[in-house]
């Protein structure tokens, strides 16, 4: 059982592999440096590399949200990284990770937990 107010959930074993289960959601914002003032056509670049991954995902205006186990969450940022830095840009990657084991589909369910707490307000 999930207890979404414990410190500590047991870490699943992911059936497949045998290896645990670390759930991962990444909020990654991927851009090149001295390109100009709009980055659109490289972000897109880098988010076409997410959404190939088969992995959860959603683009905001600020960064594209992905979830999954840790090691692959860490390298599909690597690999839409490497897709603007191979071509010989200068690429900055904000990253932030929230590592929650025993969890799955928190990309949507954060945010419907927040809407029904003020919805009760």
């Amino acid at each position: 059982m999930i207890d979404r107010n414990s410190d500590r959930q047991e870490v699943p074993v992911d059936p497949e592999t045998g290896k645990p289960y670390i759930n991962t959601l990444a909020a990654v914002a991927i851009a090149p440096s001295g390109t100009g003032a709009e980055l659109s056509e490289y972000v897109a670049q880098a988010v076409g590399v997410i959404r190939e991954s088969g992995l959860p995902n959603e683009t905001n205006a600020m960064f594209t949200n992905i979830e999954g186990d840790l090691d692959e969450v860490l390298q599909v940022v690597r690999n839409a990284t490497y897709k603007l830095a191979s071509q010989g840009y200068r690429t900055g990657v904000t990253l932030k990770l929230d590592i929650r084991p025993g969890f799955t589909s928190q990309l949507h369910a954060k945010a419907e937990l927040v809407d029904k707490i003020l919805e009760q307000d």
